[in-house]
């Protein structure tokens, strides 16, 4: 009812006032209403809030996977770790730059360059917003293409180093493992290594 309230009552004027004159033919008079040029800004102005909005969640959404990936890569590292820790088994990380991917296995074989299909614990690939610049040794080893191997036993890392990232906008951020205490962790940057010092170095 409240729809059609507005035009009755500007029919009912318009026929008084053709009463009131006392003229043969109608009186229009202007009803409150959107014009075509009003409605076209409406929908343009809609339309712009609507892109700004999916621009803004997709940018999200890529952070976000940016984000996942390199947590699960931090977390497979830390598996390992701890793995060999709490047992006597050993575990390797390989880094395959080329192919931009990764896995964890146990090692069961002394030919350490034979994976074997049981051995996988877990594998995964990088996107394309994430993926693998290179890769430093702490005893000066480097590799920005084919495969980096990071093993952990018992006593701990065999190496330490880290796995520089680079994000879509070839942000880099550093994935550190300090072979002394074990640790995992993620700076922003391409960080500095901590390199042992040689015996003969150290003065007592």
């Amino acid at each position: 009812m409240q729809i059609y309230s507005a035009p009755m009552q500007c029919e009912s004027e318009a026929r008084g006032a053709d009463a009131t004159y006392g003229f043969g033919r109608s009186r229009k008079r202007l009803c409150p209403a959107f014009t075509f040029t009003e409605l076209v800004i409406v929908i343009v102005m809609v339309s712009l809030f609507v892109l700004l909005a999916q621009m803004r969640f997709f940018g999200l959404l890529e952070r976000s996977t940016f984000k996942a990936q390199v947590h699960d890569f931090v977390s497979t590292m830390q598996m390992a770790g701890r793995a060999a820790a709490e047992s006597h088994r050993r575990y390797e990380v390989i880094i395959d730059l080329t192919e931009q991917s990764y896995l964890l296995r146990e090692i069961t074989s002394p030919d350490l360059s034979q994976v074997l299909e049981e051995e996988i614990i877990a594998e995964n690939e990088l996107g394309s917003n994430c993926w693998v610049a290179y890769v430093e040794f702490d005893d000066g080893d480097y590799a920005n293409q084919g495969l980096a191997k990071f093993r952990v036993g018992h006593a701990g890392w065999h190496y330490g180093g880290k796995i520089v990232l680079m994000d879509e906008n070839e942000q880099y951020y550093s994935v550190v493992v300090n072979r002394l205490n074990r640790l995992i962790s993620l700076e922003e940057g391409d960080v500095g290594l901590l390199v042992p010092r040689a015996r003969e170095e150290i003065q007592l």
